[in-house]
C-alpha cells in the first residue's frame, strides 16, 4: 500500500444511490479517509486531473453516464492513470463489459464491491 501524502486529494466517488453514498462515506470515515461524492463529469475528470487516488464509480447510475466517464478519463492525458474501479449489478454484464472496454482498472459486482470497500479505500492510499 502506497503512503499518500497529507492534504491529497481524495478518492472521488461517482454515484447517484444517497443510501449507498452515505455507506461508504461511513466506511471511509471509519478509516479516517475522506472522499469526494460528484455526479459531474467535468468535476470528476478536474479531481482525477488534480492528483485523485482512486476513483469508484457506479454503472447502474443514471444521473450521468459512468461509462463515458471513464472513457473521458483515460482519453485525458493529463488525468493520469488513477485507478478506477466501477460495480454494477451482477445481471448487468453489458455495463460491465462497456466498463472494461471504457478503461476502468476494476470492474466489480455490487456485492463484491461493498465487501471490499474497506481495502479499497485503504489501498486507495488515502489518510486524512
Amino acid at each position: 500500500m502506497s503512503a499518500r501524502p497529507t492534504g491529497a486529494p481524495a478518492p472521488i466517488v461517482v454515484l447517484s444511490d444517497l443510501i449507498f453514498g452515505a455507506r461508504i462515506r461511513a466506511a471511509a470515515a471509519a478509516r479516517g479517509i475522506p472522499v469526494t461524492l460528484s455526479l459531474v463529469p467535468e468535476r470528476i475528470v478536474e479531481a482525477v486531473r488534480d492528483g485523485a487516488r482512486a476513483v469508484f464509480i457506479d454503472l447502474d447510475n443514471r444521473a450521468t453516464d459512468p461509462v463515458a466517464v471513464i472513457a473521458r478519463i483515460r482519453a485525458d492525458p493529463a488525468s493520469g492513470d488513477a485507478p478506477i474501479v466501477a460495480f454494477a449489478s451482477h445481471v448487468r454484464t453489458d455495463l460491465i463489459e462497456a466498463a472494461r472496454v471504457a478503461g476502468a482498472s476494476r470492474v466489480l459486482a455490487r456485492g463484491a464491491f461493498a465487501r471490499l470497500l474497506p481495502s479499497l479505500l485503504l489501498d486507495s492510499g488515502a489518510d486524512g
